[in-house]
């Protein structure tokens, strides 16, 4: 893509990946907590199943950054925003409240198979398209003095599933299939397509 664009998430995990595509763009950050309240409520909705939550949340935080966009008078540019979730027997696993729920996702993940669901959306103005990748992983069985030490390196603390496949959590993985980078929080594929169709602007 020629333009430049908004990227409405704090994820250091997308900036790097769009940066690898070569994608250039300025971060605009979304309130997530208080004293104001976050922009975007990211609690599942009573019957909600887990496609619709990560689209959901996707375009919301894409509609929010466009809202920020006008707010502040910033030159108008699409604005990209992404949600990711892992999911085991129906139950969506966000990121972890602390250590130990990140500990007993974990254990629950470990030996079997899971779904992560990564959901793109572009702003413009009025005009907001979406897609979404899915990816199949399988994880190896983990042993509980592996799950103590990763849990103690602090990084499954902001991670949806509580782990990081492009970092240490990465050993646990025995199989996928998907898209790798959908995993890691952006699905380069669905990105630049989506991108691709706003080259001529908003309309």
């Amino acid at each position: 893509m020629t333009q430049k664009i908004y990227l409405a998430s704090r994820s250091p995990r997308r900036r790097e990946l769009l940066q690898q595509i070569g994608v250039r763009f300025e971060t605009l950050l979304l309130r997530e907590r208080p004293p104001r309240g976050a922009d975007v409520n990211e609690a599942p909705l009573a019957g909600e199943d887990r496609a619709s939550y990560v689209t959901r949340l996707a375009r919301q935080k894409a509609k929010s950054g466009w809202t920020r966009v006008e707010q502040r008078g910033l030159p108008a540019r699409p604005v990209l925003a992404a949600d990711t979730a892992v999911v085991l027997d129906g139950e969506i696993f966000g990121k972890p409240d602390h250590a130990e729920h990140a500990a007993a996702m974990l254990r629950r993940l470990s030996g079997r198979e899971h779904q992560v669901l990564t959901a793109v959306a572009v702003a413009f103005g009025r005009r907001v398209e979406m897609a979404m990748s899915a990816t199949l992983v399988e994880f190896g069985v983990i042993e509980e003095p592996a799950i103590a030490e990763y849990v103690f390196t602090g990084e499954p603390l902001d991670k949806a599933g509580g782990y990081a496949i492009q970092g240490r959590g990465g050993v646990f993985v025995k199989r996928l299939s998907g898209s790798y980078s959908g995993v890691v929080g952006l699905p380069l594929l669905e990105t630049t397509v989506l991108l691709r169709r706003f080259e001529g602007g908003p309309s």
